[in-house]
């Protein structure tokens, strides 16, 4: 029987607010047994790139990161929030370990090609995870946490959807563990009505994906996730829930299937 593994994602609206932050790194140290959290930090990286007098360009919710802007994000992720965040768990007792994809190459990506005549730039497009070298670490007691940031395996640093890298990261995790997988943010869980925080969707399928999508009720940003979500219960991600930041107990918000 495998050993159960609760890889949280946080998002970078709640890394800006401090209650939630600091709600969720309690609960989060509370988590029993084995553990991973992964984080964005888009908005500190937006404000970062205003004060250094970076232009921030996005396409349908997406960042283009030119070589500037690569400075900035890998500066943010990889330093400013990632040892922030490792600080605070080693106060609330967990051995964190601060990590980028590059870092003993867990997370190799390729720079994403053209899109629609779009050129996203040091953007990267992850190619796979080494469960391997994530699981020593697990096994040696060090709770790893990942920043949203890759590498090509030529030298280069890609900016990589924090989504996409817990989904990722999951699904290679299954081979060895029982994995929960926990997206959290800012809202209770997927909502009906995005002007009502109490519209929560209990489970989302396949089938209800696409039904939803194709009347609108899930659009946006909240389509990569569910679509990064619903990866990784294909490849054998035992659990994925949706939820609010301080809600990491799984009793609520959107259980994707």
């Amino acid at each position: 029987m495998k050993e159960k593994l609760t890889i949280v994602k946080v998002g970078g609206a709640v890394v800006e607010d401090e209650a939630q932050l600091s709600q969720l790194l309690k609960d989060f140290s509370a988590i029993e047994g084995r553990k991973v959290l992964v984080h964005g930090g888009g908005r500190k990286a937006t404000k970062m790139a205003e004060r250094l007098g970076i232009e921030t360009l996005m396409v349908n919710g997406r960042r283009i990161t030119d070589a500037s802007m690569l400075e900035v994000v890998t500066m943010v992720y990889g330093g400013l929030v990632n040892k922030n965040l490792v600080a605070r768990l080693q106060a609330e007792g967990v051995n964190a370990l601060g990590l980028t994809g590059a870092d003993a190459d867990i997370i190799l990506s390729h720079k994403r090609p053209l899109k629609d005549g779009v050129d996203f730039g040091f953007v990267g497009d992850v190619d796979r995870v080494s469960g391997q070298t994530l699981g020593q670490l697990i096994e040696a007691g060090i709770v790893p946490v990942v920043a949203p940031l890759t590498h090509d395996g030529a030298g280069h640093i890609l900016n990589t959807n924090a989504d996409t890298m817990a989904s990722e990261t999951a699904k290679a995790l299954s081979q060895r563990y029982e994995v929960t997988l926990i997206f959290s943010f800012e809202k209770k869980g997927v909502l009906r009505n995005p002007n009502d925080d109490d519209s929560v969707i209990p489970v989302i399928t396949h089938e209800d994906f696409q039904r939803y999508k194709a009347d609108g009720t899930i659009s946006g940003g909240m389509l990569p996730k569910i679509e990064n979500a619903l990866a990784a219960v294909d490849s054998g991600v035992c659990r994925v829930i949706i939820t609010l930041a301080t809600a990491l107990d799984g009793t609520q918000g959107t259980v994707i299937e």
